[in-house]
């Protein structure tokens, strides 16, 4: 290796080293400044240690009585939305992605017409109204079951399994769902990975479904609940100050805010890394082909 391509390669490693400091510090700031102590945060700084130690700011999130059953709902949404739609996603992508389909260009066009244009918030209220779904878990669920973007990303891979497996499995006496089921859905686990964390990210993440079509606080998700809490630190901080027996507050607004942001993602930070390996190959797969 010549001097010029060492010089290279150590500005490579120095450079993805800044990167990942960079990418790494804001969640370490959080989780850092969650665990500190109230008196001690309320200074400030880089938190590259925790200032003091205390978990009172998570005692005061979990002892919430609206914590578990935000915490049901949101595991539920999640599970069921992310099967559902991956499974619809995969469906409507294998039908569009056959040439055979007649009409296919036109339902790709209607599809990707959505990508452009909707019918906005109060159509979709006034039509989720009327289905009578409001205040139910569907509400959460069925709005947000289908992307346009992950059935292209999903058409994309269909299009670049081979013909010939379908062909020769027909011949074989297989029909079309046997085909889907036992063919190609086992050769498209990466972009099924791929698309199944994109769901699942989103309905984690979906706060303003539960803002919009749920008014009762017991039946709503998670992130509706820490904004909650994040807009009313005051109240919560008060509520663990310790009142009637004379104890000061050991949470603060700023530790109860830190302990919120960790409280919601983590969960996924824990999924994605068995993902990892199927959603690396998939979106590369999907973004290429096709």
């Amino acid at each position: 290796m010549s001097r010029g391509e060492k010089l290279f390669s150590l500005f490579n490693y120095l450079f993805m080293i800044v990167l990942l400091i960079l990418m790494l510090y804001p969640f370490w700031y959080l989780m850092m400044g969650s665990i500190s102590d109230a008196k001690l945060a309320a200074g400030g700084g880089l938190f590259l240690i925790p200032a003091g130690f205390s978990l009172d700011a998570y005692k005061a999130i979990l002892s919430n009585s609206s914590f578990l059953s935000s915490l049901k709902t949101t595991v539920i949404v999640t599970l069921a939305g992310t099967f559902l739609g991956t499974f619809f996603t995969a469906t409507t992508a294998y039908a569009i992605s056959k040439k055979r389909l007649r009409g296919g260009g036109l339902v790709s066009f209607l599809i990707l017409f959505t990508m452009l244009f909707n019918g906005g918030l109060v159509p979709s209220y006034l039509l989720v109204k009327m289905l009578n779904m409001m205040n139910t878990i569907w509400a959460l669920i069925l709005p947000n079951l289908l992307s346009a973007f992950n059935i292209f990303v999903m058409r994309s891979f269909f299009k670049g399994i081979p013909d010939t497996l379908e062909e020769a499995a027909k011949i074989d006496g297989a029909n079309d769902l046997t085909i889907f089921f036992k063919i190609v859905l086992p050769l498209s686990k990466p972009v099924l990975a791929t698309i199944g964390l994109f769901i699942a990210v989103f309905y984690w993440n979906d706060f303003f479904s539960t803002i919009l079509y749920i008014s009762d606080k017991e039946k709503w998700q998670l992130q509706a609940f820490l904004r909650d809490i994040i807009s009313n630190t005051a109240q919560v901080v008060k509520s663990s100050s310790g009142v009637g027996m004379g104890m000061q507050s050991s949470v603060s607004e700023f530790t109860v805010r830190m302990a919120s942001i960790i409280v919601a993602t983590t969960p996924i930070l824990i999924v994605y890394p068995f993902l990892q390996k199927h959603f690396a190959k998939g979106a590369m797969i999907g973004s290429i082909k096709g």
